[in-house]
């Protein structure tokens, strides 16, 4: 019989010790509630949070509400944030943008699995209690380490008006938002028109951005670490590797890399997608006017991936 591999178990212990990290630099100079600073006991929460759901999840072999949880853990630890310290000006706005984001891609990432069925990338790890909870300890990890220099500026003890620095962050967050919501409707249109089975999109912003909805991802969370600057202080600032960590996420573990292996085993062999990969940056759009696609870009022999 085959032992347990101990790396889970190593992937568990040391994303909680970078977890315990995190939240100690967000704490310095935190409010405290009964003693507790609050970047802390936001941060129990959300392993407390998606322990608890993997449980479930475990017991049916099932991933349908991983993403959901992922969003409720981030409305969750805002939740603390706001009832049990003292909000200010800053904290309502950084509070509204992740608010907004996490419920809009919570429940875009739920529909899309009621429609599409199970993800793909769960069907070997649901099958071992120890890896399916490595997937929710990461996504713990996750929202922790994304959402550090936003808790950090929430509960803090010394707030700072709002300024150019909020202003600017704002806007980017904007930019950033409307990006990824304009990308994920566009591509889900695509995907609607039976015309285009077996094809992969071209058109709109995917003309200039081979993934443009992560694009969008990577510049909101850089609107909220600039939001969440001028309040940080000392140790606070090491929470600033929020859009770093996400960009990171994105481009080298489990975003593009997987989709570009995918899509090169599917389409790799076409001169349409050839061309598509040739013209078309891989995450941040060019200035200049997408090159026309040669014919038969988008074409497959094989089948297509509906979601």
């Amino acid at each position: 019989m085959n032992e347990p591999s101990p790396r889970p178990l190593l992937v568990v212990t040391a994303s909680a010790l970078l977890a315990t990290a995190a939240a100690w630099a967000a704490s310095q100079g935190a409010r405290q509630a009964a003693g507790v600073p609050l970047p802390a006991l936001c941060v129990a929460l959300a392993f407390a949070l998606n322990w608890l759901a993997f449980l479930p999840a475990w017991a049916a072999r099932s991933e349908r509400y991983y993403d959901l949880v992922g969003s409720l853990s981030y409305l969750g630890l805002l939740a603390c944030a706001l009832l049990l310290g003292e909000p200010d000006p800053r904290a309502w706005l950084l509070a509204g943008m992740v608010a907004v984001w996490a419920l809009r891609l919570g429940s875009f990432l739920f529909l899309r699995i009621r429609a599409c069925g199970a993800d793909r990338r769960f069907d070997a790890i649901k099958q071992h209690p120890a890896r399916f909870l490595v997937a929710w300890t990461l996504q713990a990890l996750w929202v922790c380490l994304t959402l550090g220099c936003a808790l950090a500026a929430l509960t803090t003890a010394r707030p700072e008006p709002l300024g150019a620095w909020a202003a600017a962050g704002f806007a980017l967050w904007l930019v950033g938002f409307g990006v990824e919501v304009l990308a994920d409707r566009q591509k889900r249109a695509f995907r609607a028109d039976p015309a285009n089975a077996e094809r992969f999109i071209t058109s709109g912003l995917w003309a200039r951005s081979r993934h443009p909805n992560y694009c969008g991802e990577i510049l909101l969370w850089c609107g909220v670490a600039l939001a969440a600057l001028p309040a940080l202080s000392g140790w606070q600032h090491a929470t600033l590797v929020s859009p770093v960590f996400v960009y990171l996420l994105l481009t080298r573990v489990s975003g593009i890399p997987p989709l570009e292996q995918r899509a090169q085993a599917r389409w790799g062999d076409e001169p349409g997608y050839q061309d598509y990969v040739r013209r078309t940056p891989r995450l941040w759009p060019g200035l200049s006017p997408p090159a026309p696609a040669t014919r038969g870009s988008g074409s497959s022999r094989r089948p297509s991936d509906r979601c």
